[in-house]
């Protein structure tokens, strides 16, 4: 059935769907932004960025915080584990044009965790509290937080955060069904969700292992989510976010992407990262979503996707990549597709 409840809204943005694209570093760069934000996606969250002011002249934390063509509203997500930092970086942010500040309590690499930021710092309820006052009363846009159900399955304690979230102003807390030691192994869990939806009245965003339509509808029923928040499964399917909301909508399916459909996003996808990148750093960075795309792509197994990405890793030249995908759809049969694609890896 479809869902009838009135849509989420964080602060004075009513979000037009359910679906959301969750942060990820080094994915959700502007140029997947927009291309999320134009196939579906009601609301996007750039990558995670340091709030240690003293680090954003480098290229990665500018090219971060690069919101330039973008619709709103803009949400920029920062990470560290100090309260006054991050309240002077959410207020930096604010005034360069974010929208919407989310901080992160839910990252669990490692690197991140060691400096007692991201979910390192569901270990230390009083300064998860500090933090998000601080925060809060540092800006005049609305607040986010995004954790995971806790630090490990001994301590859950995403309810008590939960609750410290609301207590604070938050205005929306996405929850990642994962402690943090299972990073992104196992399978997400969606109790904890729903016990962390019957304990506040602010929008809670269900994420983990979100990764079809079907699966989306199945957690909204189950948890009483606001919204589902999209990850892994967006990366090489960003079809996704229109096809969760049209199944939310109407009950059904939609038709997948036609492969001229297909073609034309990845071409558009790959041009955009190389003018976002520069050509050297561009056709690089194409070289994961590539791979990502043939992993979602059904015409190839897993042989002839490995080949496929060797081929394509082996193009040095924009052109070169754009002139692959040009090949990758045009054949009628796999012979045909065997004769070019090995033809460019020789060339």
């Amino acid at each position: 059935m479809p869902d009838s409840r009135p849509l989420p809204q964080i602060g004075r943005y009513r979000l037009p769907n359910r679906v959301i694209l969750a942060p990820m570093a080094g994915v959700t760069d502007r140029p997947f932004r927009q291309l999320c934000r134009r196939l579906g996606a009601g609301l996007v969250v750039g990558e995670m960025v340091t709030a240690d002011p003293a680090l954003w002249h480098t290229r990665k934390s500018r090219q971060r915080m690069d919101h330039r063509g973008e619709p709103g509203p803009r949400a920029v997500q920062i990470a560290g584990g100090d309260a006054a930092m991050l309240a002077e970086a959410a207020r930096l942010n604010a005034e360069q044009g974010a929208e919407i500040i989310d901080i992160n309590m839910g990252c669990p690499a490692k690197k991140v965790c060691n400096k007692a930021a991201g979910s390192a710092l569901l270990r230390d309820e009083g300064l998860v509290a500090e933090i998000l006052d601080a925060v809060v009363a540092a800006v005049d846009v609305p607040v986010t937080l995004k954790i995971r159900t806790g630090w490990c399955a001994a301590s859950n304690n995403g309810v008590r955060v939960a609750r410290l979230a609301e207590a604070a102003g938050i205005q929306a807390l996405a929850v990642h069904g994962r402690h943090r030691q299972q990073r992104y192994q196992g399978q997400a869990e969606y109790d904890t969700i729903a016990a962390i939806k019957q304990a506040v009245r602010i929008p809670v965003f269900a994420n983990g292992d979100i990764d079809s339509p079907r699966k989306a509808a199945q957690v909204l029923d189950y948890t009483g989510a606001d919204a589902v928040m999209v990850g892994r499964g967006a990366q090489g399917n960003p079809w996704i976010f229109r096809e969760i909301d049209h199944y939310l909508r109407h009950g059904h399916s939609c038709p997948p992407p036609e492969p001229s459909e297909r073609a034309s996003v990845l071409r558009a996808h790959l041009h955009a990262l190389h003018e976002f990148y520069g050509d050297y750093m561009g056709v690089r960075i194409a070289r994961k979503h590539l791979g990502w795309y043939l992993a979602c792509d059904r015409r190839f197994d897993a042989g002839r996707q490995r080949e496929l990405r060797a081929a394509f890793n082996a193009l040095e030249q924009p052109d070169e990549q754009c002139d692959f995908i040009d090949v990758l759809f045009r054949p009628e049969s796999e012979t045909d597709l065997r004769r070019a694609t090995n033809g460019i890896s020789a060339a």
